[in-house]
């Protein structure tokens, strides 16, 4: 398994897993009871991670960055209703 993410917060974690889920990539949060438990210990280990299988590593990032890039853009349009 290897990490395409890594997240402040187990609640953030589990909506990566599950936009990649969404997309049929099966993602993993290890050590997600410690995380959930013992959240300050999650960064000890370099934060809260998702991991997907090798062969899935490009299309999670892609899928990732589109997904990114997508709220970003929302969130714009959004401040700029707001603005005028």
């Amino acid at each position: 398994m290897k990490t395409v993410a890594t997240a402040a917060e187990i609640s953030e974690a589990q909506l990566i897993r599950s936009v990649l889920e969404g997309h049929g990539i099966e993602a993993t949060i290890p050590h997600s009871q410690i995380a959930e438990v013992a959240p300050h210990l999650s960064w000890a280990d370099g934060g809260i991670t998702v991991q997907v299988a090798e062969k899935d590593v490009a299309q999670a990032k892609a899928i990732l960055a589109s997904t990114a890039q997508g709220a970003a853009e929302a969130i714009e349009r959004e401040q700029d209703e707001a603005d005028g």
